[in-house]
């Protein structure tokens, strides 16, 4: 089985994770999409502004700033410029990365 369809088979797509976080919390699908839209908005909107939003017993989420470049796209197509940009990072808590188990 190639790479690109072993990761596809790996993934959860969200349809998928609200409606068993929905189950799991024994709520509505419907609540439970009203609640991850409400908390996915809360958490970009929060970061986006330079905080870091520290979940208990889960981990941060923070931004990270980089520095603009110069990159070169190809022979014919010349040099370009890289703008400054802010990219979201997280960072799990120890207690998170060791319940993560893998089948690798």
């Amino acid at each position: 089985m190639s790479t690109s369809k072993t990761l596809d088979a790996n993934r959860v797509s969200k349809r998928e994770f609200v409606q068993r976080f929905a189950r799991r919390g024994g709520i509505s699908v419907f609540a439970a999409q009203t609640a991850y839209n409400a908390m996915i908005d809360e958490l970009l909107d929060l970061v986006s502004q330079g905080n870091t939003v520290t979940l208990t017993n889960f981990g941060k989420f923070y931004p990270q700033n980089h520095k603009g470049h110069r990159v070169q796209f190809g022979k014919d197509e010349g040099t370009g410029e890289v703008t400054d940009y802010t990219v979201l990072k997280f960072s799990a808590t120890r207690e998170v990365n060791r319940r993560v188990k893998t089948n690798d």
